[in-house]
């Protein structure tokens, strides 16, 4: 039986509950009516938000697709993907029960934004943290209770996120509340920060001590679960072998542009020793943050001189160190929310060499970001990568389009990744082999995660044989390779960023072929970034009309 409920009534409905249910998400959108509260991460709040979905889907589908706009048909579907994709994830997914890096990952970004961002006067966010940090002793007690047997790989990764998450809390928030002056609240959030890191030491102590000891599960999602995941999360209904000869085949197409491209700068060396020469010249210990601050001006007058995309007003972006707890990624940028109602500056972090750090994991890591690499690496975050998406998705009006919380990683990251070789395409640093050296590697780099990815959780793949395939097919250091490898494992919607990217290419080559000479780059990225970040099957609908097959043969 139908309802005459306006779909919008319910999306606004919907969004504010995912906004109470998670308030760490919540802060990221821009809204901040509850950034005094952390998640409720009992088993009994799991329920009930499983039980609250199931309500918004029924109702959703007591909306006759008659009533509604062409436009709102779509937000429908999309509106549908994104219930039924938090059901899987809650049920049968699972990582609540499974997995202590998703605890760490809410714990430490919730607390970040509240230091990082100035949303409200010093003494309002250092009352919210305090009454975050005091709910930590039982959103710690939730993760130990609600994760009884977790892969030890899993046990690893969330015990070395939490130490920074202690670090964070025991460093950087004094530092970041040191123009607070009334010392009453100061000693309300030093007593609350020995709280929270009491109990997540304690907690540290258990998963290493106790749980690692005897830890038997695995961290495979398999067939079903990962290929539901992408489906539900993403609108990527393609089954893991297809995906797996897709990616496949382009790495074997990448391998030999990469080849090539070694050889125009040394044709008297293979391919690895080139590239090991390329990496030899990267920035030095301490100055990482520097050398990428002189990379955004030029990238942002290549964007507008070459007519990449529409770059509009917005604060400028800070270049910083990545705080401890996030140190696992070499680069990210933190942007205020699309609801965000006051003009706030992004953050651009990058992971330098640590000071306790041997001379040789120190060179060993910057090798890494050397300089032909950390030009893709700014690309992606920056210009036109993430940043330049956040600025156009705050100009967008209709809220299940504009809210963070329904961008898929497809598009996402698929965007940031296909900035990286449109730009070196459209003539960034022309003739520069080192560059595009640099950018073919991000390009085998993001199709070995695709490969080891699936491998992972849908075949027998071990971390180890992981660790090998990105050492030997993407050129990847030994302790590069191992990071890539064990990310997968709690990671695996990293597949996605190499997929968005082609699905992205695509979508480009098939609206270029129907406008033929009509057809303008920087119209096609004003109009795709002019969605906001939705599904890319919304986006070829939108753009051609009907979804079509979104993924390359």
């Amino acid at each position: 039986m139908y309802t005459t409920e306006p779909l919008s009534h319910l999306a606004g409905q919907y969004l504010d509950f995912l906004h109470e249910s998670a308030p760490g998400a919540a802060a990221s959108d821009g809204v901040h009516t509850h950034d005094d509260r952390l998640e409720d991460l009992s088993r009994a709040a799991i329920e009930t938000q499983g039980h609250e979905l199931g309500g918004f889907a029924r109702r959703l589908d007591r909306i006759s697709t008659r009533s509604l706009t062409a436009e709102e048909q779509l937000e429908r579907r999309m509106l549908a993907d994104d219930i039924r994709g938090r059901i899987f994830e809650l049920e049968e997914v699972r990582p609540w029960e499974r997995d202590p890096q998703f605890y760490a990952a809410l714990l430490s970004t919730t607390l970040a934004r509240q230091a990082l961002f100035d949303f409200a006067p010093v003494e309002e966010r250092a009352r919210r943290v305090v009454s975050k940090l005091r709910q930590t002793p039982r959103f710690i007690e939730a993760a130990q209770t609600n994760v009884e047997d977790p892969p030890g790989i899993f046990i690893k990764t969330g015990a070395e996120t939490l130490d920074g998450v202690v670090t964070f809390i025991e460093r950087d928030l004094p530092r970041a509340f040191r123009q607070l002056a009334d010392l009453h609240l100061l000693g309300d959030l030093a007593d609350a920060a020995t709280e929270a890191t009491d109990a997540i030491r304690r907690y540290t102590t258990h998963l290493r001590d106790t749980q690692a000891p005897h830890s038997r599960a695995t961290f495979r999602l398999g067939r079903e679960r990962f290929e539901g995941r992408l489906r539900h999360q993403d609108g990527v209904a393609v089954s893991a072998e297809r995906l797996l000869a897709i990616a496949e085949g382009e790495l074997v197409r990448a391998q030999g542009q990469f080849r090539e491209v070694a050889a125009r700068i040394d044709p008297t060396a293979d391919a690895t020793a080139v590239w090991s020469g390329v990496k030899a010249q990267h920035p030095a210990a301490g100055d990482l943050v520097k050398t990428v601050r002189t990379q955004l001006d030029d990238l942002r007058a290549f964007v507008e001189r070459h007519a990449i995309v529409t770059v509009p007003d917005a604060e400028p972006i800070i270049v910083a160190s990545t705080p401890d707890f996030y140190r696992w990624t070499a680069a990210s940028v933190w942007s205020p929310g699309p609801f965000e109602l006051k003009s706030l500056p992004s953050y651009y972090c990058v992971t330098d060499a640590h000071p306790s750090w041997s001379a040789e994991r120190a060179e060993q890591h910057l090798r890494d970001l050397n300089v032909a690499s950390l030009w893709s690496v700014s690309v992606h975050e920056a210009y036109p990568g993430h940043f330049l998406r956040s600025c156009h998705q705050r100009g967008i009006e209709r809220i299940v389009r504009k809210s963070t919380l329904f961008a898929p990683v497809s598009f996402v990251e698929g965007w940031a990744h296909y900035c990286e070789q449109m730009m070196v395409e459209e003539g960034f640093a022309k003739d520069n082999d080192h560059i595009e050296l640099g950018q073919t590697a991000e390009v085998l780099l993001r199709l070995a995660r695709m490969v080891v990815g699936i491998r992972l959780h849908t075949e027998d793949m071990s971390v180890e044989q992981g660790v090998r395939f990105f050492r030997d097919e993407a050129h990847l250091d030994e302790g590069h390779a191992r990071r890539e490898a064990a990310r997968g494992t709690f990671d695996p919607a990293y597949v996605l960023s190499a997929a968005g990217r082609l699905m992205l290419r695509k979508l480009r080559a098939d609206l270029q072929a129907r406008e033929g000479s009509s057809f303008s780059l920087k119209s096609f990225h004003d109009r795709l970034l002019g969605h906001g970040s939705v599904p890319i099957w919304l986006h070829r609908t939108l753009l051609l009309g009907d979804t079509g097959d979104e993924l390359l043969d």
